[in-house]
């Protein structure tokens, strides 16, 4: 089967190159939809394919990928970033997957964001199923078909921040020229006003999520958590441990959840309460294969610090120094760790 590789650049000179060369061998064709690069960007692209277009940037991610899928002739169609990696073992699973019998429509791989978050992203599909684009910031493939979880997995490796509010910038514009959130856009909308700093608008966004049909679980559980952050933060402690109990409506408890409990209850000075969570966030099986986001350290190495310290302020110094060692088998030269050691070095 031809696989078709298709990117939307802008600027990116610096890391497109690394990209490109990681899938030498791996794709048959090189799409790439310069949305108006001002540096080197499409002589870089250039020497891998000729296949370059220009695409007159609109503030929508999703027309432009739609321009760049629609170029493509291999029979499937994969999409990357400029600053995604794929490692030479993962890339070696990508031909054993389009080399064999291809009995699905969609392939979903996981995506890695440095060494503690990942989640799945649908990133190859069968071009004939006509998969499109849809949302123009944090976009997403709408297309049905047969679905595949995989563990092959794509790295993402920012070298620079993007433009301070860009995404905020064009969700405001969409709205304002008439346009329509779906639950999912507006789930996004809300993520993007708390790390804008926007919290008070951030609440009344997550709020307005949480209170629309359609929204799928996993935003919903993410949604909880990042409300119980922002009442936090605007120095509502009760808000935030109701909207933290609030995601256990939509699915089992997370880890993070159980931390962010723990936290509250660390901060109200209920140390015995704020144990028990943190040892229930220990309790907690790490997702797997999961569309949702998975933050590796809130499933043991977290609550293990966070518990040396509850069980110091409780008294019992033996069992705080045990979890600090837990913790320290997790990581190693984490400063918290390290300092902790040197607390309990007399125990």
């Amino acid at each position: 089967m031809r696989l078709s590789l298709a990117m939307i650049v802008r600027d990116e000179e610096d890391v497109l190159a690394r990209c490109l060369e990681c899938v030498r061998g791996v794709v048959d064709e090189i799409i790439i939809a310069d949305t108006g690069s001002s540096d080197r960007t499409k002589e870089t692209a250039r020497q891998y394919t000729d296949k370059v277009y220009d695409f007159v940037w609109c503030d929508d991610f999703s027309a432009a990928r739609n321009f760049a899928f629609s170029k493509a002739e291999g029979d499937f169609i994969m999409w990357l970033d400029a600053d995604d990696y794929i490692s030479l073992q993962n890339a070696e699973k990508i031909r054993r997957l389009l080399n064999g019998r291809c009995n699905f429509d969609i392939a979903y791989l996981k995506y890695t964001v440095g060494e503690n978050f990942s989640y799945y992203r649908e990133r190859i599909v069968r071009k004939s199923i006509n998969p499109v684009w849809a949302e123009p910031v944090h976009e997403v493939i709408i297309a049905k078909g047969r679905t595949i979880m995989t563990d092959i997995a794509v790295e993402h490796r920012k070298l620079k921040q993007n433009p301070a509010g860009r995404n905020l910038k064009i969700m405001e514009a969409f709205l304002a020229n008439g346009g329509v959130f779906s639950p999912r856009l507006t789930y996004y909308y809300a993520r993007e006003l708390m790390f804008n700093g926007r919290t008070a608008d951030a609440v009344t966004a997550f709020e307005k999520f949480l209170s629309m049909p359609g929204g799928w679980a996993e935003n919903k559980i993410s949604a909880y958590l990042d409300l119980a952050n922002c009442h936090q933060k605007s120095g509502q402690p009760e808000q935030a441990l109701t909207a933290a109990f609030g995601s256990f409506a939509h699915g089992e408890p997370r880890a993070e959840i159980c931390c962010k409990i723990g936290e509250l209850f660390l901060n109200a000075g209920q140390w015995k309460l704020s144990a028990y969570w943190y040892r229930a966030a220990l309790k907690c099986k790490l997702p797997r294969k999961t569309l949702g986001f998975v933050q590796r350290d809130y499933c043991m190495f977290i609550p293990s610090i966070q518990l040396a310290v509850v069980y110091d302020k409780l008294g019992k110094r033996k069992t705080a120094k045990k979890y600090n060692e837990i913790a320290g088998r997790v990581n190693s030269v984490h400063p918290s760790y390290l300092h902790n050691r040197e607390y309990f070095s007399h125990i």
